[in-house]
């Protein structure tokens, strides 16, 4: 299998199914992304930690086509890929932007404040330091503050917190 043919695909799966696919690819060696985090329930007037996907009904294998096309039917699950509006092709999610996706998505929660005036909403921007660097988005309003967002188009987004000005650059 040569590394041209591998990509970043997205497919839509069934509630509460992820922690099933992510056992069936870490067996497999295929690498893939479902970020889960604990949540705390309770039930009966009992509180228990329990796993969760951070995106539901979401997952992300890297693989070849092939490969990625055969793991419904190898699974015996439903898995919907993402296609391109366009072409009607399986979508596949530049590198750049998928590894920026993880890291916004795995990285925690810290607050800071943004005051550049130069900078406006919808700019495309990179922060060039501190814990997101490197990070390419657009900047955008959520909840009165300015924030970063990094898109898988067709699919989704995902913010970060608050980023000084001074660590940001326009691209």
């Amino acid at each position: 299998m040569s590394n041209n043919n591998i990509h970043w695909y997205a497919a839509k799966v069934r509630y509460q199914t992820e922690k099933k696919i992510k056992k069936y690819l870490t067996e497999h060696g295929i690498e893939h992304y479902i970020p889960f985090h604990k949540v705390v329930i309770e039930r009966n007037g009992r509180r228990k930690s329990v796993e969760r996907p951070v995106i539901s009904c979401f997952v992300f294998v890297h693989t070849d086509r092939k490969t990625a096309l055969a793991l419904p039917a190898d699974m015996s699950i439903t898995m919907n890929f993402i296609h391109c509006l366009d072409t009607g092709q399986m979508l596949v999610i530049p590198p750049k932007q998928m590894q920026d996706f993880m890291f916004v998505l795995d990285f925690s929660e810290e607050t800071v404040r943004l005051k550049n005036t130069e900078l406006a909403y919808g700019d495309r921007v990179r922060v060039i330091k501190g814990p997101f660097a490197g990070i390419e988005g657009e900047l955008v309003r959520i909840k009165g503050h300015k924030r970063v967002v990094v898109r898988l188009d067709g699919i989704l987004a995902v913010a970060t917190t608050y980023i000084p000005s001074s660590f940001l650059e326009k691209v």
